[in-house]
């Protein structure tokens, strides 16, 4: 929630922590006995859907709130990111296993061991994704694509990238710098955010900024592709 806390300003948090700690005591309720990787998903759907009324917004799917933590834990509507976050934390807050997985255009959550798991879409209410969707999910361009875990700074890194595309289509270039910031403030070490934020830098006419971003790329990546890209971006920025 501290990623989205800048966006509503005075707000007091006390009452979003109470709804998760909520979430928690409910599912180690109704997950007492849950053992299997199964009946966690299935416990995690009574609690977060059945009772609590997180469901994916596929009316307003664009609407920036479904990416924003605290007005989803309002409207208890979200993105598929913005829900796999909540699934995977309440799981992990009773010591399960789960992992936000990453599909192309999509966003799974897998519960237990990664030799067993159980996959399930949170968007959709927890809907079992059994291994003919996966597939079929996995499948693109002709290419099969290998689903991998993200790590929880990629997660979050998703979460504020749907925010920065979404405002950018809307015609507001200065939030989605505001969110490359605050992505690159969270995630350094990841090079997309720099890049994104220095061209938006650049087109905002901050060339110091902008040099300054391409920079940083050029500290924390080592593929050699992208260092020379970043290396003649940076040659072709007009000198002070």
């Amino acid at each position: 929630m501290s990623l989205a806390l800048p966006d509503h300003p005075g707000t007091d948090l006390a009452p979003y922590h109470d709804l998760l700690d909520a979430m928690e005591t409910r599912l180690d309720l109704v997950g007492v006995e849950a053992e299997t990787p199964a009946e966690r998903a299935e416990a995690l759907a009574a609690v977060l859907v059945g009772e609590f009324g997180f469901a994916g917004d596929a009316e307003t799917y664009d609407d920036p709130a479904n990416a924003d933590l605290i007005s989803v834990l309002d409207r208890r509507r979200g993105l598929p990111v913005s829900l796999s976050i909540l699934w995977v934390a309440t799981a992990r807050r009773l010591g399960w296993s789960a992992e936000v997985l990453d599909v192309p255009g999509h966003v799974l959550v897998a519960i237990g061991t990664e030799a067993a798991p159980v996959i399930v879409d949170p968007f959709t209410g927890g809907v079992r994704v059994g291994p003919e969707r996966l597939a079929a999910l996995l499948q693109t361009g002709g290419e099969v694509v290998h689903v991998a875990a993200m790590p929880n700074r990629a997660v979050l890194v998703r979460l504020l990238q749907n925010q920065a595309s979404r405002a950018e289509l809307a015609g507001k270039g200065r939030r989605a710098l505001e969110l490359y910031i605050r992505m690159t403030t969270m995630a350094p070490a990841y090079p997309h955010a720099w890049w994104e934020r220095a061209r938006l830098e650049i087109v905002d006419q901050q060339i110091a900024a902008a040099r300054a971003s391409l920079s940083a790329m050029l500290e924390i990546t080592r593929d050699p592709d992208l260092r020379r890209r970043v290396t003649n971006a940076l040659d072709a920025l007009p000198t002070d």
